[in-house]
């Protein structure tokens, strides 16, 4: 993932795109769209964008776009994002047919104020992590989620 969308362009051409590289770009306002426009230049098997922290309300063009992150600021300082924000984005993918994964709505820490998002975890992965497993024989995730309960991600 890169901030750097004009690098990422240049450099493109001197890479062999294999298919387990996923390319993605940061777009945590309006004024950093156009980042997704050099992110469809690539040949990546997996394009996404990073919209963390999110900042403000976003139009995206999701054409040729596989996955999209929100999540919310987090620290000292931290910068509060607001439910209809991440609302139309997840409706601009829903609409899109891409994969919305929420991450956390921010706080002073990451966990403050959780993961939950119009009452449910949005982890979703785009279709690509199924083939990738089934090439690669899959991986095993061991994690908590937030009851305390221990999950395996395959």
């Amino acid at each position: 993932m890169t901030k750097r969308h004009e690098h990422l362009v240049e450099l493109a051409p001197q890479l062999e795109w294999y298919e387990n590289i996923w390319m993605g770009v940061s777009v945590e306002s309006q004024n950093y769209v156009h980042r997704v426009d050099y992110l469809r230049k690539v040949p990546a098997h997996v394009r996404f964008l990073s919209c963390e922290p999110l900042l403000g309300d976003l139009q995206l063009n999701l054409i040729d776009i596989d996955w999209v992150i929100v999540g919310g600021e987090s620290g000292n300082k931290y910068r509060p994002m607001k439910k209809e924000w991440v609302k139309s984005i997840c409706e601009q993918c829903q609409a899109a047919n891409v994969t919305f994964f929420f991450k956390q709505w921010g706080g002073r820490t990451p966990k403050t104020l959780g993961r939950i998002f119009d009452g449910k975890v949005w982890d979703k992965m785009p279709e690509m992590w199924n083939e990738h497993q089934k090439k690669w024989g899959g991986c095993r995730v061991k994690y908590k989620d937030k009851s305390r309960q221990e999950k395996i991600y395959v």
